[in-house]
């Protein structure tokens, strides 16, 4: 993921600021909170998140018939 430097807050600055943390979230996409000059936390808009936590199907059976390939002779052993 490609951070932007104008994206990152201080945790003091997003606690005292959320409303201005969130408008930066909605127009850029993302904002990462740091703590102690470090990234702690990442703050997205909630149907962007369920994006990217659901995998294609194209993906997962991609996946899938990777594994199969690979463990083959498992597969036939177990179906025995």
């Amino acid at each position: 993921m490609n951070v932007n430097t104008k994206n990152l807050v201080s945790i003091t600055e997003a606690n005292q600021n959320f409303s201005r943390v969130a408008r930066m979230a909605d127009e850029s996409g993302a904002v990462v909170i740091l703590k102690n000059n470090t990234p702690r936390y990442l703050l997205i808009e909630f149907g962007r998140a369920e994006a990217e936590q659901l995998a294609s199907d194209e993906d997962v059976l991609a996946v899938s018939k990777r594994l199969i390939a690979k463990n083959r002779k498992a597969y036939e052993v177990l179906a025995e």
